[in-house]
């Protein structure tokens, strides 16, 4: 594949990939909110998790070919790798402990993945800009897709087990990250480009601070939820 350049964050590939996005999740919740309660809505929800499996499981595969493997990136230890894995089971099933860390994963850190996009890859119409945009899009779209889609609503009890999933995620890949030098999920360092991350402190400060403010964060946006089921007539 010819020169295609480097990735640069809110250059015109960057601008048009969130306008993808934007427009997939509007397409999305509009085809949900058509289909929910429809005997076509199950067979919808499950070809979504189809085409999430179909886009992404070549594409991660590609990383450990022996041409493309790279420690640093290629193993599938990212909390991204296990969103877009949780996506296409919370579409197929319909768990609600799929669909929890779905719906917090999906529209917290994914987005800010797609804000801040931490890549030096090269731009489109590479193979690694198309895997970057693909995975972090699917599983966002998944998320807003079954949330104002399809209807599929956060619970206390959910936030509380994608919490502690997160941790025992966080818990196996810091180790590993200090054992062999890498960083998968920003854990053993922040990222080079500008970040969040920057605002909360020195390496480990900044993890203890990230995860106080995602339980914050997680817990403002279950409340309304909470709230309005609460206020709903038996």
């Amino acid at each position: 594949m010819g020169d295609t350049g480097v990735f640069v964050p809110y250059g015109a590939t960057h601008w048009a990939a969130l306008t993808v996005g934007v427009l997939g999740a509007v397409a999305l919740v509009a085809l949900g909110r058509r289909l929910r309660g429809t005997p076509a809505e199950p067979g919808v929800s499950r070809a979504f998790a189809v085409v999430v499996v179909a886009a992404l499981v070549p594409l991660q595969l590609r990383l450990l070919t022996p041409q493309t493997f790279d420690v640093h990136i290629s193993l599938p230890l990212q909390l991204s790798d296990l969103s877009w894995v949780t996506a296409a089971v919370a579409l197929w099933t319909r768990r609600w402990w799929a669909c929890a860390p779905l719906y917090y994963w999906g529209l917290t850190l994914t987005p800010q993945a797609l804000l801040t996009p931490a890549t030096d890859s090269p731009d489109f119409p590479h193979v690694a800009f198309l895997h970057f945009w693909a995975l972090h899009l699917l599983v966002t779209w998944a998320a807003v897709y079954l949330t104002w889609g399809a209807g599929v609503r956060p619970t206390w009890r959910g936030m509380a087990v994608t919490l502690a999933a997160t941790i025992a995620w966080a818990a196996v890949v810091l180790p590993f990250n200090l054992a062999a030098g890498t960083n998968y999920g920003f854990l053993a360092h922040k990222p080079t480009n500008a970040s969040a991350l920057d605002l909360l402190g020195p390496w480990p400060v900044y993890l203890v601070v990230e995860l106080v403010l995602v339980a914050v964060g997680w817990a403002a946006i279950t409340w309304p939820w909470t709230r309005r089921r609460e206020r709903e007539p038996a």
